[in-house]
């Protein structure tokens, strides 16, 4: 068997794939180093100069305004307020279908699993979605967000792929102790599948951070707003000079910027912590599927 020997050009390849790596690195890096300087640059300085990545004059004043700000304070809390109970509340109505869906003797199950791919492939819409909100009173509540986002199926199914892959073993010995399927769920299942339960609650955090057509369509109470659709209102201001006569923000580009950077800094700050469970629970329910 013909083997083809790279030795001769490994440190080609090796350098035309640090700089190709590089390059790419720099790519995405420019847009958020330029959107930080922006933040951090005079409002003076953004109208002389125009394009720069280093400004001259460093300036608080843009997060400054933005804190001192009451509108936007109360968008920062209200996003706070859903991505928190949110995660935890889908995290846990994913949980228990998962956990139910995974056990072999459960009746019914293997209807609920073809009902469970069926919503990834087709759904009700939006006007059916928004008369049932409607008529179960939920409008202008979070529960209006948390109900209709409650269980994403994708999730839903990797979870319950990685319990069915949990040892029998293990819960037989528990069952035999005397361990409700309950107690068996929370106090040893959950503690062995902390890679796979921290990876999800991320990704439901991410989507209710995230959350801007659900908030416009079911929220109209302006002090429930969450920080991504008072971003929106503030990007839709043609002239940077303008004061909202609503919120009374100055649209400035380094305001602009500097809630960006506003918007941004919660899910970077939680990553990190959450980052050493992403190679052990990303993709270990769907290899076991």
């Amino acid at each position: 068997m013909n083997t083809y020997n790279f030795r001769g050009k490994a440190p080609f390849y090796l350098a035309f794939v640090y700089a190709l790596l590089i390059l790419i690195l720099c790519i995405e890096v420019f847009p958020v180093l330029y959107i930080i300087m922006m933040s951090l640059a005079s409002k003076q300085e953004i109208v002389t100069r125009g394009f720069f990545l280093i400004p001259r004059e460093w300036s608080l004043n843009a997060y400054a305004y933005l804190i001192d700000n009451s509108n936007f304070m109360q968008a920062f809390r209200s996003s706070l307020t859903i991505t928190s109970v949110g995660t935890v509340f889908s995290m846990a109505m994913t949980t228990l279908m998962a956990y139910g869906l995974s056990k072999p003797w459960l009746k019914g199950r293997t209807a609920l699993n073809f009902m469970v791919l069926f919503t990834m492939l087709f759904s009700g819409g939006i006007i059916p979605l928004y008369l049932l909100v409607m008529n179960l009173h939920l409008l202008n509540s979070y529960w209006s967000l948390f109900l209709t986002g409650a269980i994403i199926p994708f999730n839903l199914i990797v979870i319950r792929s990685f319990f069915q892959g949990f040892p029998t073993e293990v819960e037989e010995s528990a069952r035999i102790d005397g361990c409700s399927e309950l107690g068996l769920l929370w106090r040893i299942v959950l503690p062995l599948s902390l890679p796979v339960i921290a990876t999800f609650s991320l990704f439901y955090a991410v989507d209710y951070w995230n959350t801007y057509f659900n908030a416009i369509l079911y929220l109209s109470d302006g002090s429930k707003l969450p920080l991504q659709v008072f971003l929106r209102q503030m990007m839709n201001v043609s002239d940077g000079s303008q004061v909202a006569t609503e919120s009374g923000i100055e649209f400035s580009p380094a305001v602009r910027m500097a809630a960006v950077i506003f918007t941004a800094v919660p899910l970077l700050i939680v990553y990190p912590f959450l980052q050493k469970y992403f190679n052990q629970g990303a993709l270990l329910g769907s290899v076991k599927g």
